[in-house]
């Protein structure tokens, strides 16, 4: 067995700034996740960075976001804070992953609604906007380091069809429900194949920042 990562020795991760807390119920928060966020500030015309020139408004002044496999909550919590103006809402088919988002909601002072729900199952609203870090690994990928993995719970990490079953799912769901906006993280070596099926789902492309991709609905 591996040795315990630091986050779970010490209870916290850094995201985008901020501590957020962690344990094995949850995946570890990491840096290229963050891209997810920029992607969501840029959408809504707001600066990620001194000195970036914001790309013009394309969400609604009120955005409905919701962030998919939520996990700590990193990621909802996060876009509240940056962006207090959205409606964030967030689900997770994991109550032990909610508990842990609660908690860090309530750190930060943010209310966010926390669902129990399979992908869209029990999301019962329309958003305009869908982010996701959804188990995208394919643990038949010879580079992969299972010994690294051994402490984060698998059912946050693997998924079948090349790592790509629940992203195509939700993929599928977020175009029934007419969702305008997706922005998703997976391994740049899915990316052409991800691209592909959002096509087919009336979903284009609109920019990829490192391991995350922005699609819009045609």
């Amino acid at each position: 067995m591996s040795k315990k990562p630091k986050a779970y020795e010490v209870g916290y991760q850094d995201f985008y700034g901020r501590d957020f807390l962690v344990n094995q119920d949850v995946l570890i928060p990491r840096p290229e996740t963050e891209s997810i966020v920029d992607g969501v500030l840029n959408l809504a015309g707001k600066s990620y960075l001194p000195g970036v020139i914001p790309s013009p408004r394309l969400l609604p002044e009120v955005p409905k976001i919701l962030d998919v496999g939520t996990g700590s909550g990193c990621i909802a919590i996060t876009i509240k804070l940056e962006l207090p103006e959205a409606e964030v809402m967030a689900c997770d088919i994991s109550e032990k992953a909610l508990n842990i988002a609660r908690k860090n909601a309530a750190k930060y002072g943010v209310s966010i609604p926390f669902i129990l729900s399979h992908l869209l199952e029990k999301v019962k609203f329309t958003p305009d906007l869908i982010v996701a870090n959804l188990p995208y690994v394919d643990e038949n990928w010879s580079w992969l380091d299972k010994e690294s993995l051994g402490y984060e719970p698998s059912e946050a990490l693997y998924a079948e069809d090349g790592g790509l079953a629940l992203i195509y799912e939700l993929i599928g769901s977020a175009s029934v429900c007419n969702t305008k906006y997706l922005i998703l993280e997976a391994d740049p070596c899915q990316h052409d194949r991800i691209i592909d099926f959002a096509k087919q789902n009336s979903y284009v492309l609109m920019e990829i920042r490192g391991y995350a991709l922005t699609f819009v609905r045609r």
